[in-house]
């Protein structure tokens, strides 16, 4: 096993133990999904699968949500990093990739590097499709939010703060965020997945919506 296996496979066990009681819908299956996700992308694309592989596993150990700030967050994940043997360069690459993944209501910048582009395309695929609706009713359960009402519109977010205290409904979030995906894929691999899973959301909300209003039948 060389020195970067060796490092994933340390990643693996360190990232299983800090989200082991996780029921959000951000659980290891999760990240195993969104890591599976970036390898295959990365080959795909011709990016360092490494590196990838690495910030994938390590992606949601820094996220906001789970830590008392984002910055706390990020640390957190340098500190396993440096401690557990990675070079200054794979360092700065994989925090680069972790401090600017999230969705954040739209307000992060554009990845830099081959290699977040990958990662983010693969963490958003996890957030559309048939495992991303699961993913939207475990979350809104989890945080307590309200599965859909039919007064409220989605809402528009003027800052990462306002995206990260909103408390609106699951239905919403699709509209707020999850049917934006699909045409924020950075990588040809990305926005190939992107497609189906984009239909089956669009599908399954008229639906939803048919039921609701007992029209279906």
């Amino acid at each position: 096993m060389d020195a970067c296996q060796e490092l994933i496979a340390r990643a693996e066990v360190y990232v299983r133990e800090q989200v082991e009681s996780d029921s959000s819908g951000h659980d290891w299956w999760h990240i195993h999904r969104v890591r599976r996700l970036a390898v295959r992308i990365a080959k795909e694309e011709g990016a360092d699968a490494g590196v990838c592989e690495l910030a994938a596993l390590l992606h949601d150990v820094a996220d906001a949500k789970f830590n008392p700030t984002k910055e706390a967050g990020c640390a957190k994940v340098k500190e396993w990093l440096v401690a557990n043997g990675a070079d200054a360069a794979a360092v700065s690459h994989v925090m680069d990739i972790v401090a600017n993944l999230s969705y954040s209501g739209g307000h992060h910048s554009p990845m830099k590097t081959l290699e977040g582009q990958v990662v983010q395309d693969a963490d958003r695929l996890d957030a559309m499709g048939a495992i991303g609706i699961a993913r939207a009713f475990a979350y809104a359960g989890w945080a307590g939010h309200r599965m859909h009402e039919p007064e409220e519109p989605p809402a528009s977010f003027r800052s990462e703060e306002e995206y990260r205290s909103h408390t609106g409904t699951a239905i919403n979030h699709f509209d707020e965020k999850l049917l934006r995906l699909k045409d924020l894929m950075n990588t040809d691999g990305g926005k190939a997945l992107a497609k189906e899973r984009h239909r089956v959301m669009v599908d399954y909300l008229e639906q939803f919506h048919k039921e609701w209003e007992a029209e279906d039948g």
